[in-house]
This record gives structure tokens, C-alpha cells and sequence, in this order.
């Protein structure tokens, strides 16, 4: 697990490490599973946002799957490999928080919760996977947060 901020907001990177690994815990995967979650500015995202989508301009988190690891089971846990990277641009996020009422904080750990998902098969294009994929994720947050 690596987290690592390349922008000048502030971040605690110990609280993005430890909801991975909540994360992965819930999902049943090895919290052994390489994954990075970067801190991008607007510039990069930009960049990557029209290289792999074609889509213009920074958005606010996206995920670069490795060896498409899928979630587990209580009894039988995902074994260890490379779940991929997670970009995150605070910018466009704090944006957000301030248009949904919450810290920019919360945005934060709501993409990156987002981003594993989607590292894990997640999909939100068709409404049925976006309700299961936005409930879990509204899940597994709020039941992160409300342990700390």
C-alpha cells in the first residue's frame, strides 16, 4: 500500500492508508494487494482524463486496474496481487465537498472508496450497478468513519 501526495494541500496520508485497508478487509481481499493511491493536481488529471477517456479536463478520481482482483469471501479471501492505482485530484474534490455540504476531507475518502471499488469490478454505466456499486461505497465509508 502506498499513498503518496504530489499537491500542496495537506493530507494525512495514514487515514487514506487505513481506509484501504478497512476497505480490502470488508471486500475480502489481502490487504497484502499492491495498490497506490496518488494525489494528483489539475495539470496531470487533465492528462489522464484525455489520454484514457477522452474526456476533457481534470476530474476527480481515477482508477488504473492491474490484475483485475474481484472481491472475496469470508471464507475464501482474495490472495495478494496488484490491484492497481488510484489518482485523486483535491482540487476538484474540494469543489465538490463545498456543492454536497461536506468537508473536503470526507470527498477525499469517498473517491478513494470509489476508486478500489472500480479497481474490484465495481461499474456504475448501467442504474442497477450504479445503486449496488453507490450503496456499498456509502457503506463501507460510513461504517469506516464511524469506527475512528
Amino acid at each position: 500500500m502506498t499513498v503518496i501526495n504530489e499537491t500542496d494541500y495537506e493530507i494525512d496520508l495514514a487515514e487514506f492508508a487505513e481506509l484501504a485497508d478497512y476497505v480490502l478487509t470488508q471486500m475480502h481481499v489481502s490487504t497484502d494487494s499492491e495498490l497506490t493511491v496518488l494525489f494528483i493536481e489539475e495539470e496531470p488529471m487533465a492528462d489522464l482524463h484525455v489520454r484514457w477517456l477522452d474526456l476533457e479536463g481534470p476530474t476527480d478520481v481515477m482508477s488504473f486496474p492491474m490484475d483485475e482482483l474481484r472481491p472475496g469471501r469470508p471464507d475464501a479471501v482474495t490472495p495478494q496481487g496488484a490491484l492497481g492505482d488510484i489518482c485523486i485530484c483535491p482540487s476538484v474534490a474540494q469543489k465538490q465537498a463545498l456543492a454536497a455540504g461536506h468537508s473536503m476531507v470526507e470527498e477525499m475518502l469517498l473517491l478513494q472508496t470509489h476508486g478500489i471499488l472500480h479497481l474490484l469490478g465495481y461499474d456504475h454505466a448501467e442504474p442497477e450497478d450504479e445503486e449496488v456499486m453507490f450503496a456499498l461505497q456509502r457503506h463501507l465509508l460510513l461504517t469506516f468513519l464511524a469506527q475512528r
